[in-house]
């Protein structure tokens, strides 16, 4: 604590008695190693993925990432911004209600399951067959985004669902259906997030938009901001079968493009970058915001 910055010798680490505390000890020196000597954290966190397979345990990534999102947040108020950052280096659970796409902290999703929100205790009481209390999580609105600014400072932080819903349909008399785009989208809020970490990272200017499909003969690039979007993509992109339980998975397509194509490749300049997002078979999402870094067609690679 006097001396955060100071070397330790191996010695050192082999004197302390738990040997799965030497174990995380040392993953702590290695990160705190790299990003001195990177510079800062945005510099090491490119580099652990330039390197190839990453060392670093993923909550650091995450921490990393949380870190820096907070930064690139610091002045915005758009808390819808802020819950949707969440998804950069939170782990999401969604799930259909009525017709609404909602995403929740998986964490605390499954505490609230196994232990009614109670941690230990809960799970005592479980164990034991006693009822436990019913918790309500609530979803991101207008009428609460004051708790929400004030959770950011607490415990109850990772506690707000967020609507991921992009598209509302309302009936018509006549059969008319008139389909509308949500202002309080989380989905807009999420690209807008992304278009930030993009900038922060690559230094070029881009514009990122959610898709209902893609229709596009000439569909040059794609990624996916996860591993379920990102095989799914693959697939549909080289004319794949694809079941319609996969495709369901599929929780929205963006499309990005560069306000200045001199930032893209020659050969794709002035093309739409298609992302996707999806979750996996549980209704689990895990945004990997390296993708970002890694998938684009940048003329100078980061």
């Amino acid at each position: 604590m006097k001396d955060p910055t100071r070397p330790v010798k191996p010695a050192e680490l082999k004197a302390l008695a738990d040997a799965d505390v030497q174990h995380n000890y040392r993953h702590f020196l290695n990160l705190r190693d790299a990003v001195q000597a990177a510079g800062s954290l945005e510099a090491a966190y490119a580099g652990f993925f330039k390197a190839g397979a990453v060392q670093l345990p993923p909550l650091f990534l995450d921490l990393m990432v949380q870190a820096m999102v907070c930064h690139l947040l610091q002045d915005t108020a758009d808390v819808w911004q802020w819950r949707a950052a969440e998804m950069l280096f939170r782990r999401q659970r969604v799930s259909v209600q009525d017709g609404r796409v909602l995403a929740g902290d998986s964490e605390v999703l499954d505490m609230n399951h196994e232990t009614g929100g109670l941690g230990a205790i809960g799970r005592l009481l479980k164990e034991n067959s006693a009822a436990l209390p019913v918790v309500n999580l609530q979803v991101l609105n207008d009428e609460n985004t004051v708790r929400y600014q004030q959770s950011l400072a607490g415990a109850g932080r990772f506690n707000f669902l967020l609507d991921l819903t992009h598209e509302v349909q309302r009936e018509l008399p006549h059969g008319l259906t008139l389909t509308m785009t949500r202002a309080q989208s989380g989905l807009k809020a999420l690209a807008q997030v992304l278009e930030k970490w993009v900038q922060h990272f690559v230094g070029a200017e881009v514009q990122i938009q959610a898709e209902s499909r893609v229709d596009d003969a000439a569909w040059r690039w794609h990624l996916g901001l996860d591993a379920e979007a990102t095989q799914l993509l693959n697939d549909l992109y080289e004319g794949r079968d694809v079941p319609a339980e996969r495709q369901r998975r599929l929780i929205s397509l963006f499309r990005l493009r560069f306000q200045d194509p001199q930032h893209m490749r020659a050969d794709v300049q002035g093309k739409p970058v298609y992302l996707g997002l999806a979750m996996a078979a549980d209704g689990l999402v895990k945004l990997k915001p390296q993708n970002l870094l890694l998938n684009l067609p940048l003329a100078r690679p980061v």
